[in-house]
């Protein structure tokens, strides 16, 4: 389901009274309602969600940390999920069928995740079988659809993080010649470049055109890339790295796998968002950071280490827009919703579609 589909679909829209209350009110009315609900309420945070609403959740962590950490509170009748759409998918595919995932609203979806829609997907998978036979296993990043998920699950593939993807593109390579990365092409490429694949045994599918892009022979593609990457990470540039290597050349540059693999290489970092997030914990006092990833994030990390130098890569970096939907007032919308009796915006995938989305969840899970 992509952005618009949600807002259409969503049939909600927020009332009035939630843009004129002051921060302070709504902060107190959402303190109340956690006091009242106690356990039967859960509200997990991603790390990139607004400061307002990460104040309020019970847990901040990635998607998947946060979808695993909703699946073992069995004491929560409702999971108020403050991250985008594919993440409440995956806390409902994981989670008891009678606990109700709530997302404040329907408008916080992933580009990403969008850029791989299960028509396309089929489509291309009879395109490359053709081309290649019975020689691909399909592999795709959880920032991904509960279709595209169960699609990887039905074909005997699996999913991946950003934390696991050396592990888990290593594996499927041990299984078939070949694979499908879906749905971002940066995470892919940097990964299988990182396990010893050359760029040149590299191919990616343009959904759009509905064809494979590639150099040299055919027969030696190895990694199928899919033509999908982050709006947010692809904003940082070999530009940004030059610039800063000229002014501060000190200064370490730490940044996600989600950004090219050019930017990426001329870095001196490059990890997962909790890999990010521990090495700057850990640094030395004084040490100074510019940090490739998701601005709210970075705000974050610059307040809570004060004594070290922490910056964006990008200057003119914003926050992910999508996430961002997630704000105070769609927060207290959802929570008040709850005690009314009237939800707004429940996430629930089909039993069909999860069950095979869990085969490829727990392909991954059985070897990390």
């Amino acid at each position: 389901m992509n952005i618009l589909d949600m807002a259409s679909t969503a049939g909600h829209v927020l009332p009035e009274k939630y843009k004129t209350m002051s921060v302070e009110d709504m902060g107190k009315a959402v303190q109340n309602i956690k006091q009242r609900m106690g356990n039967r309420l859960y509200i997990p945070g991603h790390h990139y969600q607004r400061e307002e609403v990460i104040r309020f959740s019970d847990v901040t962590g990635d998607s998947l940390q946060l979808a695993q950490l909703s699946a073992q509170n069995r004491e929560a009748d409702y999971i108020v999920f403050c991250g985008v759409h594919f993440m409440a998918e995956t806390a409902d595919i994981l989670t008891e069928e009678g606990q109700t995932v709530i997302l404040p609203d329907m408008r916080a979806g992933c580009s990403m995740a969008d850029m791989a829609n299960i028509a396309q997907t089929e489509r291309a998978w009879t395109k490359l079988q053709e081309l290649f036979g019975d020689t691909i296993l399909p592999l795709t990043y959880v920032n991904s659809t509960a279709a595209i998920k169960a699609f990887v699950g039905k074909n005997g593939g699996a999913t991946v993080t950003s934390s696991n993807a050396q592990e888990m593109v290593s594996w499927a390579l041990e299984q078939k010649e070949r694979i499908l990365f879906l749905p971002d092409q940066h995470l892919g490429r940097n990964t299988a470049f990182d396990i010893g694949i050359p760029l040149n045994e590299m191919a990616v599918y343009d959904p759009h055109k509905e064809e494979l892009i590639y150099e040299g022979e055919l027969e030696d593609m190895k990694v199928l890339l899919w033509k999908g990457h982050c709006s947010v990470h692809e904003n940082f540039t070999t530009a940004n790295v030059e610039a800063l290597r000229k002014e501060q050349p000190a200064m370490n540059i730490i940044v996600h796998p989600e950004c090219r693999r050019e930017v990426v290489a001329l870095s001196d970092y490059a990890g997962s968002t909790s890999y990010i997030i521990d090495m700057i914990e850990k640094a030395e006092a004084g040490t100074a950071w510019a940090i490739g990833t998701e601005m709210n994030l970075v705000k974050r990390l610059i307040a809570k280490n004060p004594d070290k130098n922490i910056i964006s890569l990008n200057p003119n970096m914003c926050p992910c827009l999508t996430m961002n939907r997630i704000d105070l007032p769609h927060l207290l919308w959802a929570l008040e919703s709850i005690e009314q009796g009237t939800i707004i915006n429940p996430i629930k995938v089909e039993r069909s579609i999860a069950d095979n989305a869990i085969l490829a969840l727990n392909r991954m899970l059985e070897r990390v």
